[in-house]
């Protein structure tokens, strides 16, 4: 029986360092918001409307043992811990993307509550009117440089390579299929992605490397456009400024 409890402490105690450790500090809550209630997130670059109250903050960092860590999952911490406290809008402050000290993402954000808040939720890919008449879509494929830096793959849609991701990369893509498919990419392990291709629309795919046994897994995450453009704009704008 001892030793049962002993492997169900290390189970849970595994588990949890495998998370990335959150910390957060308030000065006001409200009841907390149901767990389908969307929160908006403002990048960096972007300013919170003037009748945002301010809840308090959150960090999410490494923990030292942390492996699921990437963009996505820290800012579905970052939302839980905003719901707990009533809060429907996060202002990222500080983004760390994974790098020789830490295969994290890493973030600050300040926790806000914001009346009428679905005025400020954008319709996520809105179309590009640029594009109306347009018979494809364009997909703007990033990767910052960061963890497993000499790693590259090829990124798949369906049946087809669109282009081979290497540290510190953006391409944009122009996609003449539309319709359901899957983005994917492969090394010691297969990762993929749904997504749904419309002419006309903008899509920003995040790229990178997570930790694996051997030379790390692909990691693709589709980002929202507001994010997405902000990111890849600005990677775009560093490497013209180099050349």
């Amino acid at each position: 029986m001892k030793i049962r409890h002993l492997w169900i402490f290390g189970t849970i105690l595994l588990l949890t360092s495998c998370s990335a450790k959150l910390t957060s500090s308030l000065l006001k809550t409200y009841p907390p918001l149901h767990y389908k209630e969307e929160v908006k997130v403002f990048s960096i670059n972007e300013s919170v409307p003037p009748n945002a109250e301010k809840l308090g903050t959150v960090k999410i960092g490494d923990s030292g043992f942390s492996t699921n860590c990437n963009y996505s999952t820290v800012i579905d911490m970052a939302k839980i811990e905003a719901r707990k406290v009533g809060g429907n809008a996060l202002k990222i402050t500080q983004h760390k993307q994974p790098d020789f000290l830490s295969t994290c993402h890493r973030i600050s954000a300040i926790v806000f509550r914001i009346d009428s808040i679905e005025n400020y939720i954008a319709k996520p890919e809105a179309v590009d009117s640029s594009m109306l008449a347009k018979n494809y879509a364009v997909i703007n494929v990033y990767r910052p440089s960061g963890a497993g830096f000499l790693v590259g793959y090829n990124l798949n849609l369906g049946d087809s390579v669109i282009c081979r991701v290497k540290d510190d990369f953006c391409q944009s893509i122009k996609i003449y299929k539309d319709g359901y498919n899957t983005l994917w990419a492969k090394t010691e392990a297969k990762v993929e992605i749904p997504i749904k291709i419309e002419f006309g629309r903008t899509y920003y795919v995040r790229c990178g490397i997570d930790m694996g046994a051997f030379v790390g897994r692909p990691s693709l995450e589709l980002v929202d456009s507001s994010t997405g453009k902000a990111e890849f704009t600005s990677m775009e704008k560093r490497k013209q400024k180099n050349n």
